[in-house]
């Protein structure tokens, strides 16, 4: 029997394969005391949001939060609860926002920062999503390492603590390990050694590490696709002994439709790139245009990570025994682009014959040129506009924001990969009719 599913990506019909003794993820949720952190980020956001609408009935939803110079963690919670985001949930559930419950901690510090107070308020936590993490790609190595290495051996530790855990979801990407072609649902060997990176990081000044880090790193483009891919190896040194998933998803876009269609709290990334293109401020960019962009929407990514953790959790619950073909640690690489393809060119005849008229090593130079013509020198007139007519000028600022996004995400736009994701696509198929 085949139904056409909304969960979790919407675009395939799937063969119904749920099971119908296993509560439905409503059922599963209800009760529960959830623990996430990376509540502040655009992912974390959605999430939480998520979660409190479509499954009333869960207890608390714990967000460890940082305090900053002029804002407590209740501020912040605040900001959180105002946006436009929330704004269904308000007029359909109003109190539910009273399940969130800031808990001053950073995933930087050393036992998450957390006091032996609110580890005691979190005692009956049974669901963890891991979602923080340090996106910047030029962040030096050592804060990459404390962040999103070390922060991920400091949350299973305190997985450990929990009497009643029945899963935790790690969220990594699926450019984890980008020297491979062909990314399969899987754990790759290790770049490094998690532990000793760690101390490393611990015991050396930046400047020190920096020197070296190259060399250390080998291939890998930069420190965040580093760290996140040594924070996997942490969770699968721990598979047996905690209900871990791992969950990769891609480059994280606007939401597709739920909660508010093109949603996004950021233009950091494509998104930047994408409004730079329709205002007219990116008039050129170095990419190779034939190769297929893996954007996910929020909305996609957020309903398979609820999924994922419930059936993980459902058959800890259930003590279902794990079948000898089924992977301890299961992985799941949530992409779209084997299912809709979205190329970086929408004109892909041009990109072609360009290609054909420049050697590959003069399309650079080619696109500096551009830079300077299309981007530098209109900016700098049109500041100069603005300080003439007494405005304060934004343009060059907001060109330099393009250029930094357009270099970082240079080795992902100029290359392609093959993400596999049959384990992504059959969750939906295990979903019950009415979820």
């Amino acid at each position: 029997m085949q139904a056409f599913s909304n969960h979790p990506t919407g675009l395939l019909p799937v063969e119904e394969n749920y099971d119908p003794n296993k509560p439905s993820i409503k059922e599963f949720y209800a009760g529960r005391d959830i623990f996430i952190t990376g509540g502040t980020g655009f992912m974390g956001k959605v999430l939480i949001e998520k979660l409190l609408r479509s499954c009333s009935g869960l207890n608390r939803i714990f967000i460890l939060l940082r305090e900053k110079k002029s804002k407590t963690t209740n501020d912040r919670l605040r900001e959180i609860q105002e946006l436009p985001l929330f704004e269904v949930l308000r007029r359909q559930d109003p109190n539910a926002l009273s399940k969130m419950i800031p808990i001053k901690g950073d995933v930087s510090q050393l036992e998450l920062g957390m006091s032996d107070e609110d580890r005691k308020r979190m005692s009956e936590v049974s669901v963890i999503f891991h979602v923080a993490a340090n996106v910047r790609f030029d962040d030096p190595l050592k804060d990459a390492v404390i962040l999103n290495t070390r922060g991920t051996r400091e949350m299973i530790r305190f997985a450990e603590s929990l009497k009643n855990l029945c899963v935790m979801m790690h969220v990594s990407t699926t450019y984890s390990n980008p020297d491979k072609y062909i990314i399969e649902e899987k754990i790759y060997p290790p770049y490094a050694d998690w532990e000793k990176t760690i101390k490393l990081a611990e015991e050396m000044d930046t400047q020190t590490l920096e020197t070296f880090a190259p060399k250390y790193m080998g291939m890998l483009p930069n420190t965040y696709v580093f760290t996140k891919s040594l924070a996997e190896h942490i969770i699968n040194d721990y598979r047996d002994r905690l209900p871990l998933i791992l969950f990769r998803p891609s480059i994280v876009i606007s939401s597709m439709r739920d909660p508010i269609p093109g949603w996004i709290d950021n233009f950091n990334g494509p998104v930047g790139l994408l409004v730079g293109s329709g205002i007219g401020l990116c008039r050129t960019m170095y990419c190779d245009p034939n190769n297929v962009a893996d954007y996910t929407p929020v909305d996609v990514c957020i309903k398979a990570m609820i999924v994922a953790a419930w059936k993980k959790g459902t058959a800890v619950v259930q003590r279902t025994p794990v079948s000898p073909d089924s992977p301890q640690l299961p992985v799941y690489n949530c992409c779209i682009s084997n299912l809709r393809k979205l190329y970086h060119v929408a004109d892909r005849r041009n990109g072609q014959g360009a290609l054909q008229r420049h050697p590959a090593g003069s399309i650079k130079i080619l696109n500096t040129i551009r830079v300077v013509l299309y981007h530098i020198m209109p900016a700098i007139l049109l500041d100069a506009l603005l300080r003439a007519t007494g405005q304060k000028p934004f343009v060059a600022k907001l060109q330099r924001k393009i250029y930094n996004a357009n270099v970082a995400l240079e080795y992902f736009i100029r290359n392609n990969w093959d993400f596999r994701n049959d384990n992504f696509i059959h969750l939906a198929s295990e979903i019950k009719p009415g979820g």
